[in-house]
């Protein structure tokens, strides 16, 4: 049996999370989004002005669907393609509108037969990181070392009725403000702190989204 521990970091006790409600305009959706780490919940689970609780379950992944996008099979740009299809990115220039099309058209993959995501998180900085690269500021090869700093690690997102069947609360912990949001607020500095010392590497060979629309490189994969 393959059972997974995970973490919520939310300003309330989720003894029972429920499918079909939160946000549509994250990462990957609607979708209840938990990680491994009960240190980044925490994180998670503050604000400037509220403390928060690191909720606690254990879920059976047995004979669930898994799409695990940090796997040899995708690249950063099946995940930009996720990315762009369910969260509000704006569109400023035509380029990042040709942009995000061209990635729906020829990255995109359907997320809805499967009960489990495993991927990246779009979180704050991150999140500009992905916004740099649909305005042809930085290479998708710049793109791919970003999403790795900071120390994030991997969201899982439950997705379906049968994923949300299957996960059992065990507790929580309590996550203080104090302590807690600062670190995130640490975590998101050293990220950009690092971004610029990759933006001031320069990537004469890289690819811009500009090359790969240009090229029509269908399997780039890095």
């Amino acid at each position: 049996m393959s059972i997974w521990t995970l973490y919520h970091g939310s300003s309330v006790i989720i003894e029972k999370p429920c499918f079909g409600v939160g946000h549509r305009y994250n990462d990957y959706g609607l979708g209840f989004y938990c990680t491994e780490h009960i240190e980044l919940a925490k994180e998670w689970a503050c604000t400037d002005k509220s403390s928060g609780f690191a909720n606690a379950y254990i879920l059976n992944v047995d004979g669930l669907k898994l799409l695990d996008l940090t796997s040899s099979e995708f690249g950063i740009l099946n995940w930009m393609a996720i990315l762009v299809d369910n969260r509000r990115v704006s569109s400023s220039t035509p380029l990042i509108n040709r942009g995000k099309a061209w990635l729906k058209d020829n990255y995109l993959i359907d997320i809805s037969k499967y009960d489990v995501i495993s991927g990246y998180r779009a979180d704050d900085a991150y999140f500009s990181f992905a916004r740099a690269f649909l305005g042809n500021e930085i290479t998708v090869e710049q793109l791919s070392l970003a999403m790795r700093l900071g120390s994030l690690g991997i969201q899982r997102v439950l997705k379906s009725e049968k994923a949300f069947e299957r996960i059992e609360f065990t507790g929580f912990e309590s996550a203080e403000r104090s302590e807690y949001y600062p670190r995130r607020t640490a975590r998101d500095r050293a990220a950009r702190k690092e971004f610029q010392e990759i933006l001031e590497k320069e990537d004469a060979g890289g690819f811009y989204l500009s090359d790969l629309m240009r090229k029509e490189i269908k399997q780039y994969v890095k």
